[in-house]
């Protein structure tokens, strides 16, 4: 306990002071130091969006997969929808996908946006992928109908790189992400309406994602009402550098 004293003592001196080390200063034991970056990594508030099976599910996704509650406004998410609905009523709702991954969904692409829109966007596009990141040019919308379920399933490599960022519109649901090798390794994942997430590397190469029906959306042991949910999806450019599995 008293190395772990002075251990602090020392950190402060060069955070308060600047580099005070000599060719007759000791550095500090590594095994102290690694202990303290344990406490730290420990002591992380875990975030209320996530319930996860165990601890390092935990950690892998929380350092994966971020929620950012109440993203855009009720506002926005009118003015969102005022510029999709027009089209998105003249689709019928599919039962069938190509690769049977979605059920209840009708979906189309966008490119040209009304300005508050692209502005909303562009909010996304900044915290999502800064540069050099190069998105997709298109943005993916996704209608899940209030019964329409996501099935598991990984996004093919070839059609997107390592992020995908996504805001939900109208509804809150539950998302389950599991292990692609270890089914008891899980998460499920609490998206409320007006929320956005943002998903990469392990969390969106390593874990299959479903969005749930309204009959298993329940959270913590809470049941989770499901409505039509709207999904505004931006994604980066495939990584040329990596295959399908």
């Amino acid at each position: 306990m008293r190395n772990l004293r002075l251990t602090l003592s020392f950190l402060r001196r060069i955070v308060n002071q600047g580099p005070i080390l000599n060719t007759r200063t000791s550095l500090p034991n590594p095994d102290i130091l690694r202990s303290i970056s344990n406490i730290t990594k420990s002591d992380r508030k875990i975030p209320a969006w996530i319930d996860a099976s165990d601890p390092n599910t935990l950690s892998d996704l929380t350092d994966s997969f971020i929620v950012y509650n109440d993203f855009i406004s009720e506002e926005e998410e009118t003015s969102l929808m005022n510029e999709l609905e027009p089209y998105m009523r003249r689709l019928r709702y599919e039962r069938d996908h190509w690769d049977d991954a979605i059920h209840g969904y009708r979906e189309t692409e966008r490119r040209q946006w009304n300005a508050e829109n692209n502005s909303i966007l562009k909010r996304v596009s900044d915290i999502a992928f800064p540069p050099p990141t190069p998105k997709l040019a298109y943005v993916h919308i996704l209608d899940l109908e209030k019964s329409g379920v996501i099935k598991p399933h990984i996004d093919a490599v070839r059609f997107c790189g390592n992020t995908i960022a996504g805001l939900s519109l109208l509804s809150t649901a539950v998302m389950r992400l599991t292990h692609d090798e270890d089914e008891s390794k899980r998460a499920d994942i609490l998206l409320s309406r007006r929320s956005l997430y943002i998903m990469r590397d392990n969390s969106r190469y390593l874990y299959k994602h479903a969005v749930l029906g309204e009959n298993e959306s329940v959270f913590n042991g809470q049941k989770i009402e499901r409505d039509r949910r709207v999904s505004v999806i931006m994604r980066n450019e495939p990584d040329k550098n990596i295959s399908e599995r």
